[in-house]
């Protein structure tokens, strides 16, 4: 066995480093594929890859595909289709447990495999959560379900995950280095096995998994209860001689140093949403008050006020029609602007007109302090507000709104499809079957398809823009130097051989499975990319060491990309699913661990039967 050279050894630290910041999270996955990247091009004379080669990832074909797949994604989310769906769902569903669990994985997995999932999740979730209430079921039944199956239809079709186009360019270098023989990975190549993966998966999910699934969130239509809120809501009226009289409720509580706040006040039968009114207080005003009792008490008492503590709130209290407002359940995703900030940071009243009440963290519920909570990405944010705040919060990205836009799903109407609809399909559906059909490589079909949805105003292009989930773009340009540099220096070829020594005397089928399993457990916490960026290489000069076929072994990495089931940290899916299931941590593993070992040995048995080791 050959010994390691320096530029080797440098490598292996390069990559050791960013597998601890993977884990530790000591800063975003993005920010430490961007340290990746500028680190192998400042170590040149050791890595090999010079700035040049650091910053291709930028214009790789995978990275210019991933992007214009979110545009074509949210053209075709615009539309209304998927809204549509969903209330189809609701009608067929009626209530019934098994028949929506079934309706939750048939709709998601084929969408899944043509638009990117991450969107499809974020759309469904609310018409999940609402079908739930309206079934008296708990979301937490079908949320994982949800994510896990988005995550089957991944393995579809090409562009059903960011790990298959980049799975794609991987083996179009390796064909150009002479490992293998195959170029670039067909749109629909993977689809025999991806049919596999789908059907036992959501065989698993409808059987052993609504078993196994727990039930976190107890079904009620009441989020006051959801979020145990009895004891932090109460009720209070405005004496003569309060303090309060004559004041606007933000120009008293925008410094105020209680952590009180006032979510809305009755007067002669009509209720003003406190976060959004400019009137004035006056005696007889009916105050709606959210905080601890100690709080509320100590605040009754200092401003003048007359609690009432035989008054119980309820959810209909803050979300009847009446009140023009409601509650709102709103998940902070990972690349959200509001994460690492506080509501009082963020100026939650005063630019949205609307109040977090409550914080759900997993299963852990936040009721004190909510000012001053520093949000995380997976924080799921109880609300009132208006609708047009709700509306606002949603357009600008920052929160995805999970409950309360789509009340009484049941009953609801077929909403009307955007006129232009076919446009966005025809934009998608174009780019996909141009790229199968013809010479023209999918980037470039893609790029076309973005085009036309431009130039038809299907969707705006600052729209578009907006749709681009940037710190993906920054993960995958930032790991993708990585092969090169292990490439370039020998390190893939002597972990290949070292593996080989290792385990040459296994049956080929145990070799797959096991790189399947090894690079799902690294996915679930260095992210699916990472770890088919490194292991892809890896398991392809491998085979050849042994004498298999690298196409199937890289095959076998690609179909386990998608496999971060055990964590909601490992899958953005997983982590949107995360606050509004109530899940705890465990939750993951508990559910995902029997079905990761099920798919390594389903898939590597498929694998082998089409492709051939």
């Amino acid at each position: 066995m050959a010994a390691l050279s320096t530029g080797t050894l440098v490598v292996f630290v390069v990559v050791a480093l960013a597998l601890l910041a993977f884990v530790t999270e000591v800063v975003p996955p993005d920010v430490t594929a961007l340290g990746i990247l500028v680190s192998l091009a400042l170590l040149e004379p050791w890595t090999r890859v010079t700035p040049e080669q650091a910053v291709a990832g930028f214009a790789s074909p995978a990275v210019l595909t991933i992007l214009a797949m979110y545009v074509l994604s949210e053209a075709v989310q615009r539309s209304g289709l998927v809204d549509y769906l969903g209330v189809l769902m609701a009608r067929w569903t009626r209530g019934d447990e098994r028949r929506t669990l079934l309706a939750t994985i048939a709709a998601t997995m084929p969408l899944a495999g043509f638009v990117n999932n991450t969107p499809v999740v974020a759309v469904f979730i609310p018409m999940i959560t609402d079908l739930a209430e309206d079934a008296h079921l708990s979301p937490s039944k079908l949320l994982i379900p949800l994510s896990y199956a988005s995550m089957f239809g991944g393995t579809l079709t090409l562009v059903g995950t960011a790990g298959n186009v980049l799975a794609s360019d991987i083996a179009t270098d390796l064909t150009a280095a002479g490992v293998m023989d195959h170029g670039p990975i067909g749109m629909f190549e993977l689809t025999p096995v991806g049919l596999l993966v789908c059907a036992v998966g959501g065989t698993y999910l409808l059987t052993v998994g609504r078993r196994i699934v727990p039930e976190r969130i107890e079904p009620t239509e009441d989020l006051v209860d959801v979020y145990e809120l009895e004891r932090y809501l109460g009720v209070a009226v405005v004496r003569e001689d309060s303090a309060l009289v004559g004041m606007q409720v933000d120009e008293r509580f925008g410094d105020l140093e209680s952590h009180v706040d006032v979510l809305q006040f009755e007067r002669d039968g009509e209720v003003v949403v406190a976060a959004e009114t400019d009137r004035a207080l006056e005696p007889g005003d009916v105050l709606t008050l959210q905080g601890s009792r100690q709080e509320r008490n100590r605040f009754t008492t200092e401003y003048g006020l007359r609690e009432l503590p035989r008054e119980v709130v309820e959810a209909e209290d803050l979300a009847a029609p009446w009140t023009a407002s409601t509650l709102y359940e709103a998940v902070v995703p990972n690349d959200s602007t509001f994460v690492g900030r506080t509501p009082l940071d963020i100026g939650f009243r005063n630019r949205f007109d609307a109040t977090v009440i409550a914080i759900r963290r997993g299963s852990d519920v936040r009721h004190e302090s909510l000012r001053d909570a520093e949000l995380r990405a997976g924080d799921t944010l109880l609300m009132h507000a208006s609708g047009g705040a709700a509306d606002h919060l949603q357009d600008r990205g920052s929160l995805l709104v999970t409950k309360g836009l789509f009340a009484d799903a049941f009953a609801r109407d077929l909403p009307d499809l955007d006129p232009k609809t076919p446009l966005a399909l025809l934009a998608l559906a174009g780019a996909v079957l141009a790229a199968a059909l013809t010479p023209f490589p999918i980037y470039l079909t893609a790029l076309a398809g973005c085009l036309l949805a431009f130039v038809t105003r299907t969707l705006d292009s600052a729209a578009g823009y907006d749709a681009v989930s940037w710190n993906v773009i920054f993960l995958l340009a930032g790991v993708l130097p990585l092969a090169t540099a292990l490439d370039a220096t020998g390190g893939a070829a002597w972990i290949a051989e070292t593996v080989g020594a290792g385990i040459g005397g296994l049956h080929v089928l145990i070799i797959l499975a096991a790189f399947h399993l090894l690079t799902g457990l690294l996915a679930n916490v260095i992210t699916p990319v990472a770890s088919i960026v490194l292991l892809g290489p890896i398991a392809a000069r491998t085979a050849v060491d042994l004498g298999h076929d690298p196409f199937a072994f890289l095959l076998a990495v690609t179909f386990a990309g998608p496999t971060a089931f055990m964590t909601p940290i490992g899958y953005q899916t997983n982590l949107m699913v995360y606050g509004p299931g109530g899940y705890k941590f465990t939750d993951y593993a508990r559910v995902g661990a029997p079905l990761q070992l099920l798919l390594a040995a389903v898939t590597t048995l498929g694998i082998a039967a089409w492709f051939g080791v």
